[in-house]
């Protein structure tokens, strides 16, 4: 069941101007905190700014593109909150590692509900999250965990995932049916929402390192693949995969994000890029990022916006498409 607690709000004056950019439609702030955050994951918000954790600190962050402002909430004791997104009901929907709990922060209320993993389960290293058709919320354990909240009453459920650990990226296809990947062992999977079971489905690369999943507006699931480089996309109703490498000598493919255009985008450990992938011209375009080792571990955005955490500067970026 969950539990509440009142929320610590903390603010931080940010007034820093944009950072100019050389490259065309990026523009980036520097984290105005007091202290470092830590910021790993990023999601817009419904008031026009954007959620990020902070993984360092155990806040929620929110920042303001019009003003530059950051705001930090507190999720509770021990709190190293990894993935958030916005959920239907408008609130922050964060896993937080260490609480083992998956955290619900209304907005723009600030509270914060606590939905507590079974007691029985070990550390999960809780990653992402996504929801379901029917409103409930699935999320991943790197620890070899796939999990449900049901909303309505506030069960969760933990269920070990096939082959142990390694469950990280997790996305909902417009149908509302669940998929998550495993980088430690290399598949993707759909999850029966019925019974939690997951089904795996390796890439042409067996060891390829699915990290991150995400649909297209057609059901197509796009895939980065840390080890071997490539953005993968499986597409369901085939039944067939398609691969392409990213361009560089050694790159990394961590996040992806798939736009309202059906682009894809990933990031690049190992050139510090943002690629975009158009499926109609099999072509990338290069967003070079300005600052060395930004090691951006999540995308997301909405219309016409991609916004980008870079976890190893304390900068949040988007790029205006």
């Amino acid at each position: 069941m969950p539990t509440r607690r009142t929320t610590l709000a903390a603010l931080a004056a940010a007034t820093l101007p944009p950072l100019a950019s050389a490259q065309a439609g990026l523009q980036s702030w520097k984290l105005a905190t007091r202290s470092q955050t830590g910021i790993h994951d990023v999601a817009p918000a419904p008031d026009g700014g954007v959620w990020f954790t902070a993984q360092a600190s155990g806040h929620l962050g929110w920042f303001d593109p019009a003003s530059g402002r950051a705001e930090l909430v507190a999720l509770g004791s021990g709190s190293a909150p990894h993935g958030v997104i916005q959920g239907p009901d408008h609130a922050a929907w964060v896993t937080d590692g260490g609480q083992n709990a998956i955290a619900r922060v209304t907005w723009p209320q600030r509270q914060v509900t606590l939905f507590r993993l079974p007691a029985n389960t070990p550390y999960a290293n809780l990653n992402t999250c996504a929801f379901d058709a029917d409103g409930d919320l699935w999320f991943t354990g790197q620890a070899g965990y796939v999990g449900k909240v049901e909303v309505k009453t506030g069960h969760v459920s933990a269920k070990a995932a096939p082959r142990g650990r390694g469950p990280y990226g997790i996305c909902a296809t417009p149908t509302g049916d669940i998929w998550h990947c495993s980088l430690a062992n290399s598949f993707i999977a759909r999850i029966d929402r019925r019974t939690g079971d997951s089904t795996p489905i390796p890439p042409p690369d067996r060891d390829g390192g699915p990290r991150r999943i995400w649909s297209d507006s057609r059901g197509r699931l796009w895939v980065s693949e840390w080890n071997s480089g490539n953005l993968s996309m499986h597409d369901p109703a085939a039944g067939n995969w398609r691969s392409w490498k990213l361009p560089g000598a050694r790159p990394q493919a961590y996040a992806v994000y798939v736009d309202e255009r059906d682009r894809a985008w990933v990031s690049d450990w190992g050139s510090n890029t943002i690629w975009s992938f158009d499926p109609a011209s099999e072509k990338f375009e290069p967003h070079k990022l300005p600052r060395e080792s930004a090691n951006v571990r999540q995308i997301l955005g909405r219309k016409g916006e991609v916004w980008l955490g870079e976890s190893g500067t304390e900068y949040i970026s988007v790029i205006r498409t």
